[in-house]
Parts: C-alpha cells; structure tokens; sequence
C-alpha cells in the first residue's frame, strides 16, 4: 500500500457528517501502528450540548464477541476443554448441541435470544435483566440447521460462552477483559457497561433520522458476552495499535482470532472467533460491526495493509458504510461505480424452505433486496445481482440466491403479490410449544395485528400485512435489541377441510418458529 494521501483522507473524513447525519460521531483511521486521523464532531448529549470527544466512551456492543473470544484463548485455550458445559443451557433440545467453537463461529444453528424476547412479549423499552436470559435461551428446542454446516448470527451464543467462561475460571468478564486485553492494549477507559440504562460517559443515543428528527433512546437491556463493553475511539485506537504490534506473532491474541475460518465441510466460511472476514477494495480485512438502538460502531482491521479504521455513532447511520468509506481512502481507491441495471428485478419470492419473504426492487444502478435483518444493496453484471456475500440468478420463473458466507443456496420461489386478504379468517389465538408462548391475531376492520405474549410480558401491537396467498407480514420496527428483526413472514398451515389450523413464523435471526392454533 503506497503512503496515504492526507487530502483525500481528509476530505472524506469532512464528509462524513453530511453522508451520516445524526447528532455525532467519532472516526480514527491507523496506518503502520500510527494514528493518521482522529475525528470526533456533534454532541454526546444534544440536550445537555455535551460536545463528543475522542475521550468520549460510547458502546461497541457487538464489536464485544471478539474480546469475549479473546478471553476464551487466554483462559481456556482450546474452547473443545468447555464443551461437556453447553448442554447445560439448552436442557430442551432436540437436535444434537453444538461445540464452544461452533457458538464462537456463529454456526451453532441456533436462534437468536435478542429476536425471541418479542415473540415473548417483550416490549423495547421494557428491562431485560440478567437472570432473564439464560431461562429464554433454555426454552430453545429446534434450530436452523446442523451444527456447523451453516452460519446464522446469534447472540445467544456468545452469551452461552461468556457464562461458561466464568464458571471455568471463577472470574468475571471484567477482570479478564481488563488482565488480557484492556491493559496490556492500553485501552485505559473501556469498561463493561452490561446495564444499557447507564452508559458511560452520560452519552445519550439517538433513534430517528432527519426525515423524522432524532429523540433519545430508551434502553434497558443487559447484556454481558455478547455485548456490553463501552469504549472511547482514544481506546479503540489503542486496540489498533495493539494488533498491528503484535501482528507478527502466531500466538498473540488477534492472530489467533483472526484464523481463517470453515465450517465442518471445508468450506471457507466468512465468520469466526467474533470476527467477520471481507474483502474491501481487493485487501483483506476482519473486524466487526455493532449496534443498539441510538448506536451503531465498526472496527475493522487489514494485516497486509496494515490499516486499521475505526467508527462510532451515537445515532444509527452506517458504521460500516462510513468505515469502507475511510478505508478506501485511505487505500486511495474508489468504490466501483456500479452499471446500469438493463433489466427489471422487481417481484416478490418465498423461500420455502425457510418461510421468509424475499423482496427485489430496482433502482438505475442498484438494486435492494429486503430479506434479512436490514435491505442489502446490489449491482448487476448483466446476469446475476451482486453483493458482498450474495449471488442472485434467474432460475426459470424463480431465482438462486447463493450465500457463501451462510454455506447455503436459497431457492425462491415467485409468490404473486396480493393487495388484500381477509384477516377476520385468521384471527384468533396461536401457541408455540417451541417458546411455550402465544400469538393472538386481531382484525379491526381491514386492519390486521400481531401481539405476542410469554414470559417478557404482552408486547405492543404489530401490523400486519397481507403479501401473499397464505403468506403475512409482520414489521417489527423497534425492539429491545438493535436492529430490528424488520418483518417477520407468518406463513399459514391449513387443515385438511382447508381451514387455517397454524402458522410458522421466521425472520433471518430466528426461523421456523411454529405455532398450533388455538
């Protein structure tokens, strides 16, 4: 990588307010061990006017599973020493239980905890305490696939291997992420906020956008293992420093994480130890992305270009985006300009097998497919749409979505798109055996709801939508954690008197969810 040049990085660092607008943020950029750029504007607080600093600690949420697997090499060693313990988390299950590594990697099979307090009942402000967690998780029964052939985020993995952490050492997360990682980084200000109702520093996150306004977010969850550590961009920027002074060295703690990882066939997979491998601008790098509601952070890492970017918001714009942004200028490249799109992708499909919607819509140059947590944006090669990870082509009237991360390829099947279906038919109340949890569909007339109803309480009222024959949607806009599961597809069994006798219910972090009516 030739030396940065300065203006260019400069000048997109002064973009970034305008590309991600939102009340402030903090961005640093490290080349060869050395900070080049550090930047923090707007307000930690907008109505106290408490301006952001680089000293300002703000959540890393997610960005916590690679300290949390760090801590895990350095105690434990081979996570293989706590696997006996997994099965005491999940007494229900059915289908075989995965190895520590498995949670480490994401490939467990699982569901995601987070998606399942609102199937619970849970409401997104509402407490979330710590002894909640692990009897939701215990409830689990089924999950998405065989442990290891596949990859599915879920943080109830890594709050399974935070626990098993502490009972093997006798220590807390705290004293160990401070003896292997925040001392001997230099990262003198991190601290594990589990509590999201007192973040450090008095910062306040944002939810909204300039279409709406910003208010604050009203957070009550607590998390530990698979978040929960604040830290400041003078912190993070540290960490940097860390990996790239110890990049040489085959043992140290990052090198170890950053193995590449696969899954039980072999195949490459993009996921391991807390960490996400990508590519950006033809270099290799890992790192991870965080988010709560009014938060979002990225961290990300390239050893052969010795290039370290990192970003946080107290508002939920882009991380990611704004840190391929500094990244690419600092590489002194430019992102691809995609090429027209010649032809119309816009339809609906039901991945079958799954139960999930999946939406195209067509703009000049990309093109986005709704389908997982949040939108992906595509371009097209003439033949296929592309993103980072996702390959769709025309098969027939349907289409293959190849998803090389996820070690699958998804066949979706055209649904035709209807504009009304008669909710007084569905009504009615539904149980999950799987959650020991109930559904109750209300009709008003024309107008369709979803309440959930479990251990977490009664949540709010959740619209719904008629998208196909015997297909619904559910949007879930706001939850307890962040980003939403976004729409949940509500996919209707009927008798053989063709009356509706269940449903099954799925979003990306959490599938097949079955319910009986009552």
């Amino acid at each position: 990588m030739p030396d940065i040049d300065h203006t260019r990085l400069d000048a997109a660092l002064d973009a970034l307010p305008k590309a991600h607008p939102g009340p402030g943020g903090v961005a640093g950029v490290m080349k060869d061990g050395q900070i080049v750029a550090a930047r923090a504007w707007g307000y930690a607080s907008l109505e106290t006017g408490t301006p952001l600093s680089t000293a300002t600690r703000l959540p890393i949420c997610s960005i916590s599973k690679q300290f949390t697997c760090g801590v895990l090499l350095a105690t434990v060693g081979d996570p293989a020493k706590l696997d006996a313990g997994v099965a005491d988390f999940l007494p229900r299950l059915e289908s075989p239980l995965p190895t520590v590594k498995q949670l480490c990697d994401n490939q467990s099979g699982l569901r995601d905890y987070w998606a399942l307090t609102i199937l619970q009942g849970a409401k997104a402000e509402q407490t979330f305490r710590r002894e909640d967690a692990l009897p939701l998780i215990a409830r689990m029964k089924t999950g998405h696939f065989a442990p290891g052939t596949s990859y599915s985020y879920n943080n109830s993995n890594f709050r399974m291997v935070g626990e098993l952490i502490e009972r093997a050492t006798g220590e807390t997360l705290e004293t160990l992420y401070q003896r292997h990682i925040w001392g001997p980084a230099g990262m003198t200000g991190a601290e594990l906020t589990a509590d999201t109702r007192h973040p450090a520093d008095g910062v306040t996150g944002y939810e909204g956008s300039d279409a709406t306004g910003f208010f604050p977010a009203d957070n009550g969850i607590y998390w530990r293992g698979d978040a929960g550590i604040s830290a400041s961009l003078d912190d993070m920027l540290a960490y940097e420093a860390w990996i790239d002074a110890t990049r040489d060295n085959a043992e140290s703690l990052y090198r170890r994480l950053s193995v590449a990882p696969s899954f039980v066939d072999g195949a490459p997979a993009s996921y391991g130890y807390g960490l996400s491998h990508e590519e950006i601008g033809a270099a290799a790098f890992t790192g991870h992305a965080g988010a709560l509601r009014g938060f979002r952070a990225y961290r990300m890492n390239s050893r052969e270009e010795r290039l370290s970017v990192v970003v946080l918001f107290n508002h939920e714009g882009s991380a990611h985006g704004a840190a391929t942004r500094l990244a690419l200028a600092a590489m002194g490249k430019d992102a691809p300009e995609p090429a027209p799109i010649a032809q119309s992708w816009d339809s609906q499909w039901l991945d079958t097998e799954r139960g999930m919607l999946a939406r195209i819509e067509t703009g000049r140059r990309t093109a986005t497919l709704q389908y997982g947590t949040g939108d992906a944006e595509l371009t097209c090669d003439g033949e296929a749409l592309r993103s980072d990870g996702l390959v769709i082509t025309r098969a027939g009237d349907g289409l293959t979505m190849l998803r090389p991360g996820e070690n699958t390829t998804r066949r979706l099947t055209p649904l035709p798109e209807i504009a009304f279906a008669d909710g007084a038919e569905i009504a009615g109340r539904y149980r999950s055996d799987e959650l020991d949890a109930e559904m109750e569909i209300e009709a008003r007339d024309g107008g369709v709801y979803a309440v959930f109803r479990g251990m977490l309480g009664e949540g709010r009222r959740e619209r719904m939508a008629a998208a196909g024959k015997d297909v619904w949607r559910i949007a879930t806009r706001r939850s307890m954690d962040a980003p939403a599961p976004g729409d949940w597809t509500l996919v209707l069994g009927r008798n053989a008197a063709g009356a509706v006798s269940g449903a099954t219910l799925s979003c990306w972090l959490a599938r097949g969810v079955a319910y009986t009516r009552l």
